[in-house]
């Protein structure tokens, strides 16, 4: 357990544990093994620089999932638009994708009780094993599902062809 430093109010006391999941443009599995490691590292400095703990990040080919500690300093929609668009002029920058790289628009953000913070945290860890067993459309419907988010089927993610 770590205890969460709110910067702006005394008395202000929070708990806030938060799965974000959004995927590359179009799905394109370009997130490669060669670099993924650095650009979990770099969007994990900006997720701490901002404030929020980071309690899990991975990632597949196509998609990414950061876990951590939301410090309500910050509201997720700014740090979803900080992490998407700094990670990807990072992307770009180096040259590690052709053409230019770009996150989808939009996200996903789910908030755990802090009871399941172990569970979740192995969740993310063990993408890779995850996604042998059950496509990215399929996992984020479910996600969507269980936290009874209504949803439009027209902007779910649809299988890669």
């Amino acid at each position: 357990m770590y205890l969460h430093k709110t910067f702006f109010m005394p008395n202000t006391y929070t708990q806030l544990h938060v799965q974000y999941v959004f995927a590359v443009k179009y799905r394109k599995a370009v997130l490669d093994t060669r670099w993924d490691e650095d650009l979990r590292k770099y969007i994990t400095g900006i997720f701490q620089n901002h404030g929020h703990k980071m309690l899990a990040i991975n990632n597949i080919d196509d998609h990414i999932h950061i876990f951590g500690g939301l410090n309500p300093k910050q509201s997720i929609s700014d740090l979803m638009r900080t992490i998407k668009s700094d990670s990807s002029e990072w992307i770009n920058k180096r040259g590690l994708t052709t053409p230019k790289f770009n996150w989808q628009e939009g996200y996903s953000a789910f908030s755990y009780h802090r009871n399941d913070v172990d569970r979740i945290f192995k969740y993310v860890q063990n993408q890779q094993e995850h996604h042998k067993l059950i496509t990215f459309p399929d996992e984020h419907k479910a996600l969507l599902n269980e936290f009874e988010v209504i949803y439009d089927e027209r902007y779910l993610f649809r299988p890669l062809i």
